[in-house]
């Protein structure tokens, strides 16, 4: 019996990994997808909000299982969404730096832009670090207070 708990552990973990997908495209290509956004926000006078995580951190799922609940409505329409995995924080470093490096105090991390790819709002104080600790009232009342006039 034991040794039978760990096998069925091992055979469950791939099928919850299927369940529940997983929330940052580890293979995408992030700068091609920043710059569809930016096209696209350009046609539909949206601002793009660029979302750096990584599918490992607690906080970045909280995040993302937040915004697809409560503060859905307050994104959708709204902006022309970006996620963009940093892995290890060894991916699209570049990204995060172009736009002021919201990711050195903490994933996840937004950036809002604007037109002309002009930063309008960054979390640069870590300030969604700590997500998975926030409720998601918490959550949402946080992008609203930061994100509603940005749109």
């Amino acid at each position: 019996m034991n040794r039978l708990l760990p096998l069925l552990a091992g055979m469950l973990l791939p099928v919850l990994a299927l369940a529940a997908p997983w929330p940052y495209n580890e293979q995408a290509d992030a700068a091609g997808d920043i710059q569809h956004a930016i096209t696209a926000s350009q046609a539909d006078h949206k601002p793009v909000l660029l979302i750096f995580g990584a599918n490992w951190c607690a906080d970045c799922r909280a995040l993302d299982k937040a915004m697809h609940s409560s503060s859905r409505h307050l994104i959708e329409n709204r902006f022309e969404v970006v996620k963009i995995d940093v892995g290890n924080f060894d991916k699209n470093l570049y990204l995060a730096n172009r736009y002021g490096n919201p990711i050195a105090k903490g994933i996840p991390a937004i950036v809002v832009l604007g037109a002309g790819n002009r930063v309008l709002y960054s979390t640069r104080d870590g300030e969604l670090a700590n997500a998975g600790q926030m409720s998601e009232q918490g959550i949402y009342d946080f992008l609203k207070r930061n994100l509603a006039d940005r749109s």
